[in-house]
């Protein structure tokens, strides 16, 4: 666990770094579906930024609320989400809207979307949410324990990322 923000941040840092390996793979690297064998899903690089960069939109939603509010309406509602639907439902719908987007803008929000949510980090009180425990399971859920989770996927895509 963490005890203060900027070990929270500078871990989180030093993890989402390998995955900006992505953006720097041409078009046709990201849109190149890697085989379905266990490791990628048979997801391209496209698939990656997209999963990985809406769930940080998540965590930047919910920092928002909290860098202003005691509570996160986006937390509850995406907490109550997983329990109703379930993982694999919400991930289907993210990765639709995502592949609908054009891939410049996918492009522009995975080289963003990271670093506005540590930006928003450092100013929401400690007390909502690295001091609470279940908000701090929330933001690891959405950022370094999910970057982990994808590495067998982001060494596929970009061999010798990780």
């Amino acid at each position: 666990m963490y005890i203060d923000a900027l070990s929270f941040l500078e871990d989180e840092r030093e993890a989402w770094a390998p995955f900006e390996a992505l953006g720097r793979l041409s078009d046709d690297e990201l849109e190149r579906p890697q085989p379905a064998d266990g490791a990628s899903h048979g997801w391209a690089g496209r698939d990656l930024m997209a999963h990985l960069s809406a769930w940080q939109q998540v965590a930047l939603d919910a920092a928002r609320e909290l860098a202003v509010n005691d509570a996160s309406p986006t937390i509850d509602r995406v907490n109550a989400d997983w329990e109703s639907l379930g993982p694999e439902v919400l991930n289907a719908r993210i990765a639709d809207e995502w592949r609908a987007l054009p891939l410049d803008e996918v492009r522009r929000r995975f080289a963003t979307t990271a670093g506005e949510l540590r930006g928003y980090l450092t100013v929401v009180p400690e007390t909502r949410w690295v001091k609470n425990t279940r908000r701090l399971d929330f933001f690891l859920e959405c950022t370094l324990d999910h970057y982990a989770e994808h590495e067998d996927e982001l060494r596929a895509i970009v061999p010798g990322a990780v």
